[in-house]
């Protein structure tokens, strides 16, 4: 028989006995919701604001220390226009999916080996990919990578016209991107950029786009854009991309943020797998603007132009 005090010790002991599996649960919702915040480029501040739920109990989600309940992980979700399902799903190669074995495989793949499945997948599930995309050219990567002023260059060159996507949003909208973004957050962006994406395919067999950085946080308009241009990612290092926003005069999304180096980092590594998938890669560290444009230029060439 057991005392009363040895009783409550032995129930204290269980409640407070760690469970492993629901702390890697719990560590893996977090790092869902740090990724999906640091793609779409959203200080903890910023996701606060929009999903109404504090700073410090992001903080807790995070770290994988909170215990979040449906009601308010389906917040954070709807703050950065992420499925539920998204952040509660359990590791894909656990599942059941015919992809999982697929998935598992690819992780320990290098990158070379990643992209040759990729285009491999791609050959075989849109044969005719090459004549949706047309002649369209489509830059992505970070601001400050350059993407406006290589656009630009590279239209003038193939004689196409230069279309900027953030130009056309604000248009569709009237009014500026900081303020569809302060009104309406991130999902009315996201619908928007998606609507004018569609337009801008539709009017133009020929054209170099220039796309916002988070782009690539939209599954479904990140691949519309990959089967209907020809993409080139625009890279460059931290510091570089940090020191031409700077020289513009914008700091968002790092306005007033201390850590704004660590924040660009962990945007630019949440969205890099991304990235990656772009057909052409053109780092624009330590290279002049002419040299870098005619990098440009001859791999824009060789994706639109292969016989030639």
């Amino acid at each position: 028989m057991y005392t009363v005090s040895q009783a409550q010790g032995i129930i204290t002991a269980v409640k407070t006995e760690p469970d492993p599996d629901l702390q890697r649960y719990l560590t893996g919702i977090g790092e869902k919701v740090r990724a999906e915040r640091a793609k779409r480029g959203m200080t903890r501040r910023i996701l606060a604001r929009d999903s109404g739920v504090s700073e410090r109990y992001l903080a807790q989600l995070e770290s994988g220390t909170g215990n979040p309940s449906v009601a308010l992980l389906r917040q954070v979700g709807a703050a950065m226009d992420v499925p539920l399902t998204s952040l509660i799903a359990e590791d894909p190669a656990a599942s059941s999916d015919p992809l999982a074995a697929l998935f598992a495989l690819a992780r320990s793949a290098g990158e070379e080996d990643k992209r040759a499945v990729q285009r491999a997948l791609e050959q075989i599930l849109s044969p005719a990919e090459s004549q949706r995309k047309g002649q369209r050219i489509a830059l992505i990567g970070l601001r400050g990578a350059g993407k406006s002023t290589l656009g630009r260059l590279l239209a003038e060159a193939r004689n196409a016209p230069f279309v900027e996507l953030n130009r056309l949003v604000e248009q569709e909208y009237g009014g500026s991107v900081g303020e569809i973004l302060a009104l309406n957050g991130q999902p009315a962006f996201r619908r928007y950029e998606r609507r004018c994406l569609e337009k801008a395919v539709g009017e133009h067999e020929a054209m170099v786009l220039s796309t916002a950085g988070g782009i690539v946080s939209e599954p479904s308009t990140f691949a519309y854009l990959l089967e209907h241009t020809h993409t080139v990612w625009i890279k460059a290092r931290p510091e570089e991309h940090m020191a031409r926003v700077m020289a513009q005069g914008d700091l968002r999304p790092m306005a007033r943020n201390a850590e704004a180096m660590d924040d660009l980092k962990a945007i630019l590594a949440a969205r890099e797998p991304d990235y990656r998938r772009a057909e052409g890669v053109i780092d624009t560290s330590g290279r002049s603007v002419p040299e870098s444009a005619r990098m440009l230029v001859s791999i824009a060439g060789q994706l639109v132009d292969p016989l030639e």
